[in-house]
């Protein structure tokens, strides 16, 4: 997902965006543990989409203040 697409979010939309991702990536760790996946660049770019979401939330509370 591109930071525009985020930016176009309603701040509740991006929470539960986050805890819908947060969720995946740990189940994606524990499948990992248990069989390696076949890409492991997918563990990364759920970390990197997780960081990008939880910056643009930041963003915005700092924006309020």
């Amino acid at each position: 997902m591109k930071v525009a697409e985020i930016k176009e979010l309603s701040t509740s939309d991006l929470q539960e965006l986050i805890q819908t991702e947060q969720a995946n990536y740990s189940q994606l760790v524990l499948n990992h543990a248990v069989s390696p996946l076949q890409d492991n660049s997918q563990i990364k770019a759920a970390r990197r989409n997780i960081a990008r979401l939880q910056t643009i939330l930041r963003q915005r509370e700092l924006n309020k203040q």
